[in-house]
């Protein structure tokens, strides 16, 4: 999870947490950025867990939080404190395969298709309006592990890239909604073919 902060030359990242021991951590440490571990299994129930991230997170004033590789469905209560400020990653094309084992799901029901999702976060599991999602072929001979490889070259190029139109202007998001000024300013994500789900 990282919390950005909205400044002139675009995003800074004004912190990264965690809600467990992640070399995540470490990296954005190392890079200068200041970061929290709030530990989930050191607390009793969810809604302290998550009272201590709202404190957290308040006290920088994000202009939006990034989720990547939280595996936790957050509350309606956190959602409704950060409405419209929180987008996730997901390997999949939604709302198909939400969840985990999204690539051996999608080459044992033999699909054409697969990628990554971009999209608002509500209290659900993998759910709220997409942003947009970049699509590839599954090849004959793709394995899980080279499924992965590629959807996972997807989000390195997508997700940067939608954060980087929010900065810009191009995509705006409130509550539960996308707004998309200008998609060309998406650029390109060489590994899949970017579609926007709320134009098609």
């Amino acid at each position: 999870m990282a919390a950005l902060s909205n400044k002139e030359e675009g995003f800074e990242i004004c912190l990264v947490a965690s809600d467990r021991p992640a070399e995540g951590l470490e990296v954005a440490a190392t890079a200068g950025h200041k970061t929290i571990l709030v530990d989930r299994d050191i607390y009793q129930s969810k809604l302290e867990h998550e009272a201590i991230l709202v404190e957290q997170l308040t006290r920088r004033k994000p202009d939006l939080i990034v989720l990547a590789g939280y595996m936790s469905v957050l509350s309606a209560t956190f959602i409704k404190t950060f409405d419209g400020r929180i987008i996730n990653i997901h390997p999949s094309l939604l709302p198909d395969y939400k969840g985990l084992s999204t690539h051996s799901r999608v080459l044992a029901d033999k699909r054409i298709e697969h990628g990554v999702s971009v999209h608002m976060v509500t209290a659900a599991l993998d759910d709220g309006p997409l942003i947009a999602q970049a699509k590839l072929a599954v090849r004959a001979e793709d394995t899980e592990q080279t499924l992965s490889d590629r959807v996972l070259k997807c989000e390195h190029q997508l997700y940067p890239a939608v954060i980087s139109a929010i900065s810009e202007g191009a995509l705006n998001l409130h509550t539960q909604t996308v707004i998309w000024n200008d998609t060309s300013r998406l650029g390109a994500v060489s590994a899949g073919t970017i579609t926007f789900p709320k134009l098609n």
